[in-house]
């Protein structure tokens, strides 16, 4: 199913279309983006374990071949039991989508690849703001052009300053925390990462629409694990010596989160567009790291720049939603 246009030309002196209000697969837009926030605390988990089991592996791209054949395992177990996926597969194979638009899982790779090579560069701080950056752009641009199943977004004053202060509330909660070598391109990577999901989220969402969320999700995996599985062969994970493997069960539950949190992003894109649902989700995360520091033996506790950061953030999901006038293009010259 083709983005809805919403705010195309209608023609001389006409007032532009605007986009039809979504309905995110049923569930009203606080609903959704909701469900977002709960996926942003399956992703601080997610990033908890994953990082905890590439520490113990020695080699982090492990952790990504395991995060991402776990969810394709469930992408197949998902195939023989639930008639929406393979209904909504079958319903894509008749939409006739553009090649392109399967492309999502690509952004998603990115990230988790990226993650792992430039994290412990730049720090864990750098990278998340960088990351948030990049996706706040790329939200910003992507609803703009209409990739999301929500239509054309217009460009207006609440949005930017949803996104700015996403980004701040971000920079906020990282106080305290290391920071590594400031090299400028693994910086501009780590943006161009952000902006990778912020595709990512439009992309599934416009898979989802034509098929089914479920549908959605099997698109991801089949798209990612491949490229996560070809990163790990080049870089030499899959053909060292063998690994001592952990005994902890939750060590490899990435799989399983990952599903939710894909599963989470499809619906949210649906409602709300691809800039406030990745603001939820950011949220989600925050809010799901001060768990995590209060809850964990041995972790820092509850830190108050966190909690108020996950707090900005919300209010830029807020702020983003508001009514605004589009930014006028400029006059040309007679």
């Amino acid at each position: 199913m083709p983005a809805q246009r919403g705010s195309g030309s209608a023609g001389a002196g006409a007032a532009p279309a605007r986009a039809a209000p979504a309905t995110g697969g049923g569930l009203p837009v606080w609903a959704a983006l909701a469900l977002v926030a709960l996926a942003g605390v399956a992703s601080a988990a997610q990033g908890a374990a994953n990082g905890e089991l590439g520490v113990r592996l020695g080699e982090p791209t492990l952790a990504a071949v395991v995060n991402n054949l776990g969810g394709t395992l469930l992408v197949a177990l998902g195939l023989a039991v639930l008639p929406s996926m393979r209904a909504g597969l079958a319903a894509l194979r008749r939409a006739r989508l553009p090649w392109w638009s399967y492309l999502g899982g690509l952004g998603g790779a990115a990230i988790v690849v990226l993650g792992a090579y430039v994290v412990p560069v730049l720090g864990v701080a750098v990278f998340t703001i960088a990351q948030v950056a990049g996706g706040s752009v790329g939200g910003l641009a992507v609803d703009r052009a209409g990739l999301a199943p929500v239509g054309r977004l217009p460009l207006t004053g609440p949005r930017i300053a949803g996104g700015l202060l996403g980004v701040a509330a971000v920079a906020l909660a990282q106080v305290g925390q290391p920071v590594g070598e400031l090299a400028v391109g693994l910086v501009l990577l780590a943006v161009a990462g952000g902006v990778g999901v912020s595709l990512q989220s439009a992309l599934n969402g416009r898979v989802s629409a034509a098929g089914s969320a479920a549908a959605g999700v099997a698109v991801n995996f089949v798209v990612s694990t491949p490229v996560v599985l070809i990163v790990a062969s080049v870089a030499g994970a899959l053909a060292g010596p063998p690994v001592a493997w952990p005994d902890a069960w939750y060590l490899y539950t990435g799989g399983l989160l990952g599903v939710g949190i894909v599963a989470g992003l499809v619906v949210g894109v649906r409602s709300a567009g691809v800039l406030r649902t990745g603001l939820a989700l950011v949220a989600g995360q925050l809010g799901g790291a001060l768990l995590l520091d209060a809850l964990l033996p041995g972790g820092p506790g509850a830190r108050p720049a966190v909690l108020v950061g996950a707090g900005l953030t919300l209010l830029a999901v807020v702020v983003a939603g508001r009514r605004g006038r589009p930014r006028a293009a400029p006059a040309r010259r007679r």
